[in-house]
């Protein structure tokens, strides 16, 4: 996933979530939802994806309308369907049942044109587990400034 074709990144999920597995799945949109993407009007924050009925929708992502949209404009919290291979959803579908496990979107990005996201399979942080987190970035942080001043 090239930096350039990113769309928006849930940021937030790294640091409350644990992300056990990752899928790639296209989304269903609609025309000014494309546009809107394109132009980077998305936010991820408090989205997530359920699966009903054989099929995943991903809830709560913020598209913004399309400028240029007339009436035939979009919702923006609307749920849209991940487009996703039936053994895929079963392999999803058979990690949410177990308890503590849920799916979240990680990121949006163009692939080859066409708009896909990133669904982790996850686990929630205790608050313990946030600040242990932060602390290794730190420390990471400190040893690679560290090393760079010492290469010079």
């Amino acid at each position: 996933m090239a930096n350039d074709n990113t769309i928006a990144r849930n940021k937030k999920a790294y640091h409350d979530y644990e992300v056990l597995e990752k899928f790639e799945a296209g989304i269903a949109l609609l025309g000014t939802e494309v546009k809107s993407c394109r132009n980077r009007n998305v936010q991820l924050q408090d989205a997530h994806a359920y699966i009903e009925k054989g099929e995943v929708w991903l809830v709560n992502a913020h598209i913004a309308l399309y400028e240029q949209g007339n009436r035939h404009n979009h919702e923006p919290k609307r749920r849209r369907k991940l487009l996703l291979h039936k053994r895929e959803i079963r392999k999803m579908k058979q990690l949410t049942d177990e308890k503590g496990l849920t799916l979240i979107p990680l990121a949006l990005f163009l692939k080859r044109g066409l708009v896909k996201a990133s669904i982790g399979v996850c686990r929630g942080k205790t608050q313990g587990d946030k600040r242990e987190t932060l602390k290794n970035k730190e420390h990471q942080r400190d040893m690679d400034r560290a090393m760079r001043q010492n290469r010079n």
